[in-house]
């Protein structure tokens, strides 16, 4: 039996963000360095190097994955020692273990449910407010992001593009309706009001650990409006990003004279395509990222610090 429940949809919501999470004046906040793995302060000579590849650059296109939000408190998968993969023997949901198995749907949302409080209330950090204020300075061309946590868009970006999609948007399934990840935590304390379920850590998508028993009784409901399945907007490990996403940071990429990547080893194709779409246009390559990246070998230059204590350093001009 299909379990619904009314979920409103506000007007002017944009395909790519909810402005009703936008923040324009984040605070900036102290750093959360659980999830951040030890590296060194950043070097005088290397600041200086970065500074120059940043004056240089007149169109830059910034790719930002994990590591970028892990001094908002956000882990990540693979940093050596705090990461997931280091932490814990546990892996992402498959997207066709979520389409195909409504208990694998039932385990993902109850553990969702009781993050997502904790997830949702994450603020941007200095590197977030750094890249906008690169674009409200006219420097940055362009920021795409691997990340599904929507800091940049709360930092007051507007030139983004959600590689991956976002955890604040729900989307049905079946008729593609879109609705605001808020809407249906009310939706889910409607119909699970007496349930209760003491978390276990944290990943790096919102979700929390619980057992197989702690999910058991958790109620899920379908989409109001078709009955289809309700999933986060947000590409699973084993799905595709879209193509129409693909082509458009391509033509951003073609508009673009350099490529920063911040806060990702590009392990995943989706993000690393792009990295190897520059290196074959011959586009000056800057990594900052803490371990080494999958692009490494091509890079123009490759920092291993963090970035929220790098990138405040550089002044636009």
């Amino acid at each position: 039996m299909s379990i619904y429940c009314a979920l409103k949809v506000p007007e002017g919501c944009r395909a790519l963000g909810l402005h009703h999470y936008r923040s324009h004046s984040v605070a900036k906040a102290a750093p959360n360095l659980a999830f951040v793995p030890a590296s060194p302060a950043p070097d005088a000579m290397e600041v200086e190097a970065l500074q120059r590849f940043v004056s240089h650059s007149q169109r830059l296109l910034v790719m930002t994955g994990a590591g970028i939000s892990t001094e908002s408190g956000i882990p990540d998968y693979r940093s050596e020692g705090v990461g997931l993969y280091a932490r814990t023997d546990r892996r992402p949901i498959q997207h066709a273990e979520f389409v195909r198995s409504a208990s694998a749907r039932q385990r993902y949302w109850a553990r969702n449910f009781v993050g997502w409080p904790q997830f949702s209330s994450h603020q941007p950090n200095a590197a977030h407010l750094a890249l906008r204020n690169w674009e409200k300075l006219g420097k940055l061309h362009w920021l795409v992001t691997q990340n599904v946590d929507a800091l940049h868009i709360k930092a007051g970006s507007q030139r983004v593009m959600e590689l991956h999609g976002c955890t604040h948007r729900v989307l049905c399934l079946g008729c593609g309706e879109q609705t605001p990840r808020s809407e249906l935590q009310k939706c889910f304390e409607a119909l699970n009001p007496t349930w209760r379920a003491e978390a276990h850590g944290i990943a790096p998508d919102g979700d929390v650990f619980l057992t197989e028993e702690q999910v058991h009784n958790f109620r899920v409901p379908a989409c109001s409006r078709c009955g289809g399945i309700l999933k986060p907007d947000v590409t699973f490990f084993g799905d595709t990003v879209s193509r129409e996403k693909v082509d458009f940071v391509h033509k951003r990429l073609a508009e673009s004279d350099s490529m920063l990547v911040a806060g990702s080893s590009l392990q995943v194709y989706s993000g690393y395509r792009f990295a190897l779409a520059a290196h074959e246009k011959k586009l000056p390559i800057v990594i900052i990222n803490i371990g080494p990246t999958r692009s490494d070998h091509f890079a123009s230059m490759k920092l291993n610090s963090r970035c929220g204590e790098l990138l405040p350093l550089i002044v636009p001009r």
